[in-house]
């Protein structure tokens, strides 16, 4: 029979460092969460902290930074504009990726348990190394290529019925909880470009003013680029800006489709 073994420090261990609440109110919240330093010799772990909801914002993140300022200063996570803008902080809570700023710690019952989101290596903590994710996007090119020159006395215009083919496209924060909840992004994350890359392709593909639309094309066309999608519609049922990256792959299918005829 054959024998696999899992790499040094692959595993959880759910039994790491308990923080109790001291002088809370009653009206107390777990949250587990993941903690891992790649610089520690050490598995990643699962900490335990208690926090008084009658002391603490509403939102998940509002508790990690209680949790860093006043009770382990060593927990390390991302954030910035708390208001589901910069994507900062994303993260998987409860099973689900999302933004931890506007997931409040009310939509669920019992703990919590927080981890980085999934198949990305960890910096550390909560922490993804989201290089390659950024690689990705940049390939697509997501700015407005022309042959034209510009009007010389006005921007380039649309109507209104081509700028609204933008809607739900223009609005991605780059935040990758749907590249990384996509079972075909976790297995061909090398090839596959991801449904947050494709999405932005898609943004530039469907802008009128841009001009090269068979070039963008050319470039998705290959086995893995797009076609890795399967439709799981993980991406789409994750996305915390209620987007569709599902319909937009659909679309980029659709038009290599058409090319072919």
């Amino acid at each position: 029979m054959a024998t696999f073994r899992l790499p040094t420090h692959s595993r959880i261990n759910k039994n790491g460092k308990t923080f109790r609440c001291k002088d809370g109110s009653g009206d107390i919240r777990v949250l587990k969460i993941y903690r891992y330093d790649p610089d520690q010799n050490q598995s990643p772990r699962l900490d335990t902290y208690e926090i008084d909801l009658q002391k603490c914002g509403a939102m998940v993140l509002d508790a990690l930074i209680k949790i860093k300022n006043e009770i382990d200063p060593t927990l390390t996570f991302r954030r910035s504009c708390r208001e589901g803008i910069c994507g900062s902080c994303a993260m998987n809570i409860n099973g689900r990726n999302t933004l931890a700023c506007t997931q409040s710690m009310e939509d669920s019952n019992g703990d919590l348990t927080i981890y980085p989101l999934p198949h990305t290596e960890v910096v550390k903590d909560l922490v993804p190394d989201l290089t390659h994710f950024y690689a990705q996007y940049a390939s697509v090119e997501p700015w407005l290529k022309t042959t034209t020159p510009p009007p010389p006395d006005r921007e380039r215009l649309q109507s209104v019925d081509e700028r609204a083919k933008l809607d739900g496209l223009y609005e991605c924060i780059l935040c990758a909880c749907c590249s990384t909840s996509c079972p075909s992004y976790w297995w061909n994350s090398d090839r596959y470009l991801g449904p947050a890359a494709l999405l932005q392709a898609y943004r530039f593909i469907a802008d009128s003013r841009d001009e090269a639309i068979g070039e963008r094309l050319d470039a998705l066309d290959d086995a893995y680029k797009v076609y890795r999608c399967h439709t799981i519609l993980n991406c789409t049922n994750t996305c915390p800006k209620g987007l569709n990256p599902a319909k937009a792959i659909a679309d980029i299918k659709g038009l290599m489709a058409l090319r072919l005829l």
